[in-house]
């Protein structure tokens, strides 16, 4: 789990649609019809999503919070270790969906537990599968507080961003936190993708800055022991990220930023019912 071993980072996302249940992780079958009709096995009894939350006293799929996660929140482990620790229980679909518009990139900054997470980026091309979440409010309120220090939250419409789930159903919207940071850039200046081993990732920036060696190196083991230890240096490694020019400013996702903004921007789409994200 990332948070106890920063170099797993992002850990292991689910790969199925699944319905996890604190240390529990069960599939959920896939019908070409709403989330909430389809269907989980659980106690040798076959039951609609709904029914099942319902009879674990949570919130139906259409009282929930659709949101897509590029990193450790993908990792069914690390959302369940991040609710249980803030007292919430963590009962929620997870389902891998088709997200058009949008790449995988790393955000400009150290986190607290020394790696260097990943942040999603617009790029009219991108074609990304990503994990959604379908979170009632206590869990978004506490996903929130484990990322609005370094991510904000926006909601993005699915007229722009394409989102198809597993039945074929296309989402009218979903949250995604972005990076307050900005995204790294490659030496040709474009983001840097974030797709691949942290390990690897640490490597390369430490290769290419001397000021980064000196002040985390010589390797990554060394670099997330001494990150996770000291804000202080997570803080400097993240000045160094600016000084070496390598932060691309995130302004793509301004526009849909959750400050009511949703109110206006789902007018103009189709009523989808529970694969919107509930107003408030």
């Amino acid at each position: 789990m990332p948070l106890v071993e920063p170099l797993s980072y992002p850990g292991r996302p689910a790969t199925a649609p699944s319905l996890l249940i604190g240390g529990e992780l069960l599939p959920l079958h896939v019908r070409r019809m709403r989330l909430g009709d389809w269907y989980v096995e659980r106690q040798a009894r076959q039951e609609s999503l709904d029914e099942a939350l319902l009879g674990l006293g949570r919130a139906v799929t259409g009282h929930r919070h659709p949101v897509i996660a590029v990193g450790s929140n993908a990792s069914p482990e690390q959302v369940r270790h991040k609710l249980t620790r803030l007292g919430v229980p963590a009962t929620l679909p997870m389902v891998p969906v088709r997200v058009r518009g949008l790449v995988v990139g790393c955000s400009g900054h150290i986190s607290s537990p020394g790696y260097v997470a990943r942040a999603p980026y617009a790029d009219p091309d991108g074609d990304t599968v990503l994990v959604v979440s379908w979170l009632d409010s206590a869990q978004l309120e506490a996903i929130d507080s484990t990322e609005l220090a370094n991510y904000r939250r926006a909601i993005l419409p699915g007229d722009v961003f394409e989102m198809t789930m597993p039945s074929g159903e296309r989402l009218g919207g979903a949250y995604i936190y972005f990076s307050a940071h900005g995204v790294l850039a490659d030496p040709d200046g474009m983001p840097r993708p974030g797709g691949g081993d942290q390990s690897e990732l640490l490597a390369a920036l430490l290769a290419a800055s001397p000021r980064l060696r000196e002040l985390l190196g010589p390797d990554p083991a060394a670099w997330v022991r001494k990150a996770g230890a000291d804000r202080a240096l997570r803080e400097e490694g993240t000045r160094i990220f600016g000084d070496e020019g390598w932060v691309l400013p995130q302004t793509d996702f301004l526009p849909y930023l959750d400050d009511g903004a949703e109110l206006r921007l789902y007018d103009d789409l189709p009523p989808l019912g529970d694969s919107l994200p509930p107003r408030p």
